[in-house]
């Protein structure tokens, strides 16, 4: 792994804005300076031999996180993630009915050195998605068209949307995010998932959570049309469905009307369950230490609200130093995970985003910043794998 410094392509801007790029804040150099969200001044060159061992950690990190579900389900643990006690058993019914879930994604800790460390898992509404499929492949075959990228993220989305046609009632699939999200990346990355749907066979509409009428004559969801819902993709995490009656109408609807990704991702979408994993797989090469509510023995550390979005509320403490984030969350409690600082190239840190898609590895994305925490300042890199 190393990062390497190449000339954009010529009008690179309009380019990306042609996929669909038509978000992304300013992001920071190490000096601080603003620099372009999307930067392919530089990349990030892997071989092989590393990626086919990233491929492996993630796999088997999405079994050991599935292996939790089922350890949290059975002891009943749901106190510990902060949900309200009204969803504990709906949870575990969607998990014991196998509600169909679609991707997610995991950031890791990777210096090239040794194995992936699990910073967190992204399991409920990851984003970053059309960079990773989309943009960094063009971007690759423009400019490295015989070389490979570890990215087949198109290519599964499409059947694993085929695979999940065949678990649903209906072949009508409703896809919806939240339009209080100003940037419009979660409608991009909502469109996006709603046109590899569509390849696969689904008829989709599309509209935002806050047009998901509720029909209480006939006690269920409703689109625009006042079309009953069947199915729903929604790029709106659930703890934030769970925060009012919208939430109670989706449980008790359960699982006439089925929502992707499932009710028992909140488990997997939730920082506790760092701490469950470590629990369960102590010492284990793919895992840092992770306590719920207290650091025990760790004097360094990082402190992650159980429930935090784009890092949001984060304390560091140690590296000779101490930092913290502002945000809305905390509430829910906390979970201490090891400090490990992210490796440095070119004094910029990336973290690598390896996507799950069903039960299978199928792609990378990497955000770098200056910082020890990747946050909205985090500019989106591309990869190559030489051949």
């Amino acid at each position: 792994m190393k990062r390497v410094r190449i000339q954009p392509r010529r009008n690179w801007p309009a380019i990306v804005e042609s996929q669909g790029l038509v978000y992304g804040t300013p992001a920071r150099d190490a000096a601080g300076a603003d620099r372009p969200y999307w930067d392919e001044s530089v990349y990030y060159e892997f071989d092989m031999d590393e990626v086919l061992a990233l491929e492996a950690d993630v796999e088997l990190l999405h079994s050991m996180c599935l292996n939790a579900v089922e350890q949290v389900v059975l002891t009943e643990r749901y106190a510990d993630f902060g949900l309200p006690e009204w969803s504990w058993q709906p949870i575990a019914e969607s998990w014991y009915r196998s509600d169909p879930h679609v991707y997610g994604r995991f950031d890791l800790r990777y210096d090239a050195r040794g194995p992936a460390k699990l910073l967190e898992y992204n399991a409920d509404t990851p984003t970053t998605l059309l960079e990773a499929a989309i943009l960094q492949w063009h971007w690759l075959t423009d400019r490295f068209p015989d070389d490979d990228q570890w990215n087949s993220l198109h290519d599964q989305l499409v059947e694993r949307w085929k695979a999940v046609r065949e678990l649903l009632p209906t072949n009508e699939l409703h896809f919806s995010w939240t339009g209080a999200e100003w940037t419009g990346e979660d409608q991009i990355t909502t469109t996006y998932m709603q046109e590899t749907a569509a390849e696969a066979g689904f008829e989709t509409v599309g509209l935002t959570i806050e047009d998901v009428g509720w029909d209480s004559a006939l006690d269920r969801f409703v689109d625009l049309e006042e079309g009953p819902i069947h199915a729903m993709f929604k790029l709106y995490p659930w703890e934030w469905v769970l925060d009012d009656e919208f939430g109670k109408h989706a449980v008790e609807t359960l699982p006439t009307t089925m929502w992707i990704e499932p009710l028992w991702k909140t488990l997997l979408s939730n920082k506790a369950i760092l701490a469950v994993l470590w629990q369960m797989y102590p010492g284990h090469p793919n895992l840092l230490p992770a306590y719920l509510d207290d650091p025990h023995e760790l004097t360094e550390y990082v402190r992650k609200p159980k429930l935090g979005r784009e890092g949001a509320n984060i304390t560091v403490v140690g590296a000779g130093m101490e930092t913290a984030t502002g945000g809305v969350y905390g509430e829910e409690g906390f979970v201490y995970q090891l400090l490990d600082p992210l490796p440095q190239f070119d004094d910029m840190r990336p973290a690598l985003g390896a996507w799950i898609v069903g039960d299978s590895s199928a792609g990378l994305g990497i955000r770098e910043t200056s910082g020890l925490i990747t946050d909205n300042g985090a500019a989106f890199i591309p990869h190559r794998i030489p051949k």
